[in-house]
């Protein structure tokens, strides 16, 4: 991979118009404050030991502690972040071929956002503003629209939902098509998970028999069995100096919420990612071109729907007929709690 591997679209988060609200104050007109940040207003929830915040932007997991602990890796609510940190994925996670594809026969051609690759990543939503819709104790409710644009002429509605469980934090996300034709979709999640000080003395496990394999734009091109490689972590094991940007599939699932990922720092602190079977795909990426901030101290683990390019390959694409709702739900634990 380049250097330049990862690069969130930058340019998209131009024209943001949000103000600050935390702790359940009241939103407040920017007009009003002349407070405007570019992650918008930051929506806090709390249970017990845990502290969730979500950003107006991209409806950003933007921080979650417990016990006082980061768990998520975040970045100040001055700045927009790199690497996609935190984003809802939406219509489409991964990428698109230079951009290009066809659907119910019709060519599209979306905007390059990845020009190392000369390809569309991880959707349209990731700089959307997200309203508010409900948020009442340890629950979060927001709302948004993606409006028909060239390259992606489809409407759709989105709901995300955060909720801080006994357990832990659930994210459940609802996407309809409000629009009166046929929708390619896909959809997935950006967390970073911390595993301080550095990756390397972290033990990784994901519960996958089989890997993608990428060309040298990140597409897909075939897969792989796991055994036998340096790409296997079904049992828990050090990540050590290995990179990894790999999308793992053929989950592994013993109940319906197994965990499928478990990320173990050496003082012992586990974190356990679970994600329902609409999630086919996880995303492994171990942050090695971090742009502003130091490379390799955390590891993003992403609960994905298709994998890169589905919407030329169609290997698991989503079409949503119009007035369907398609809904998803994933979530983390930790030993913290």
């Amino acid at each position: 991979m380049g250097t330049f591997s990862r690069r969130a679209a930058l340019t998209a988060a131009a024209g943001t118009t949000a103000a600050l609200a935390i702790g359940g104050a009241p939103a407040v007109a920017a007009a009003e404050t002349g407070t405007i940040l570019p992650t918008g207003r930051q929506y806090r929830i709390t249970s017990g030991k845990q502290s969730l915040v979500v950003a107006e932007v991209g409806a950003e997991l933007r921080s979650w502690t417990v016990d006082g602990r980061a768990v998520l890796a975040g970045h100040p609510d001055t700045g927009m972040g790199d690497s996609h940190m935190g984003k809802i994925l939406l219509p489409w996670s991964d990428r698109i071929a230079g951009g290009k594809y066809r659907f119910d026969g019709i060519d599209y051609e979306t905007p390059i956002t990845e020009h190392w690759s000369g390809c569309a990543i991880h959707g349209l939503a990731a700089f959307l503003p997200w309203t508010l819709v409900k948020q009442s104790g340890n629950l979060l409710r927001l709302g948004s629209v993606l409006y028909p644009q060239y390259g992606y002429p489809f409407l759709l509605k989105f709901q995300a939902e955060y909720l801080l469980e006994k357990a832990g934090l659930r994210v459940t996300l609802t996407a309809t098509n409000a629009g009166d034709r046929p929708a390619p979709f896909g959809s997935g999640y950006h967390p970073y998970f911390k595993t301080a000080p550095k990756i390397e003395d972290a033990k990784l496990t994901v519960a996958a028999s089989t890997y993608l394999i990428n060309d040298d734009n990140g597409i897909p091109t075939g897969r792989s069995a796991v055994a036998g490689t340096a790409n296997d972590f079904r049992s828990p094991t050090l990540i050590g100096p290995a990179k990894l940007d790999l999308a793992y599939t053929d989950l592994i699932r013993t109940s319906a919420e197994s965990t499928l990922a478990e990320l173990e720092t050496p003082d012992g602190h586990k974190i356990q990612l679970w994600a329902d079977d609409k999630h086919e795909y996880l995303l492994v990426y171990s942050d090695d071109y971090a742009e502003g901030r130091p490379a390799r101290q955390a590891i993003a683990i992403e609960p994905v729907t298709s994998p890169g390019n589905s919407f030329n390959s169609g290997e698991n694409l989503i079409v949503l007929k119009p007035g369907q709702t398609f809904r998803s739900t994933w979530g983390v634990r930790t030993n913290s709690l």
